[in-house]
C-alpha cells in the first residue's frame, strides 16, 4: 500500500465509487468519508476495520456488489491510505491537519461546504462510546455537531454570515482537540459494533 496523501485523481475515484455504490444509509462523498475517518481515529477505543468499512456503506446488508475484486481492493487500499494520512497529521503534524471540506461555486463566489464532513464525523462518533465525554469536551463536539446534525438547521439559518464563517473555522480545531483528549485518556479494548 502507498503512503502519504491521496492525489486529486485518487480522491475523485473514491468519491465516484462512494456515489456509484451509495444508498440512503451510506457515506456519499469523500468529504463525508474524511470526517468519518477522522472521528474513528479520534475515538476513545479502537474500532475494528470490518465495522467501520461496513458503516461506510450503511451496514452489513448494504455492502456493494463490486464489479471485481480489484475494484474492492482499490477502494479499501485508498480508504486505508487516506486514513493513515489523517492519522499521521492528527498525531504528528496537527498544524497540517485540515478537514477535507467541499466547495461550491455560486455566482462566481466559492463557498465552503462543511456539512458533509460534519455528518461523516458524527457518523464516526456513533461507532464508539462518546457518552463518557466530560461537559467541556461535549461543548467541543457540539462545534462539529452544529453542522453535522439536521436538528441544527434552523439555528444555522439564523446566524449572520460572520457567525456562520466563525462556526466553520472552529471545526478543524475542535476535531484536533477531541483527538488529543481521547489519546490522553487510557483506553484499551477494541469496540465492536453490533
Amino acid at each position: 500500500m502507498n503512503h502519504g496523501p491521496l492525489n486529486e485523481e485518487e480522491l475523485e475515484w473514491l468519491d465516484d465509487t462512494l456515489t456509484k455504490y451509495g444508498n440512503d444509509e451510506s457515506v456519499l462523498d469523500v468529504s463525508e468519508l474524511d470526517g468519518m475517518l477522522t472521528a474513528i481515529l479520534s475515538a476513545p477505543t479502537m474500532i475494528a476495520l470490518a465495522d467501520w468499512q461496513a458503516a461506510v456503506w450503511g451496514g452489513e446488508k448494504q455492502l456493494p456488489h463490486w464489479e471485481n475484486a480489484q475494484e474492492q481492493q482499490r477502494f479499501n487500499d485508498l480508504a486505508s491510505q487516506h486514513m493513515n494520512d489523517i492519522a499521521e497529521r492528527l498525531t504528528h503534524a496537527p498544524d497540517q491537519f485540515e478537514p477535507l471540506f467541499g466547495y461550491r461555486e455560486v455566482d462566481g463566489n466559492d463557498y465552503t461546504i462543511v456539512e458533509e464532513w460534519c455528518f461523516g464525523y458524527m457518523r464516526g462518533v456513533t461507532l464508539s462510546d462518546g457518552a463518557s465525554l466530560p461537559k467541556t469536551m461535549q461543548n467541543v463536539l457540539d462545534v462539529i455537531a452544529l453542522h453535522g446534525d439536521e436538528a441544527n438547521i434552523v439555528k444555522l439559518e439564523q446566524m449572520t454570515e460572520e457567525e456562520y464563517e466563525a462556526s466553520q473555522a472552529a471545526i478543524g480545531p475542535a476535531a484536533l482537540e477531541l483527538h488529543r483528549y481521547w489519546k490522553e485518556q487510557p483506553q484499551s479494548e477494541t469496540k465492536t459494533v453490533h
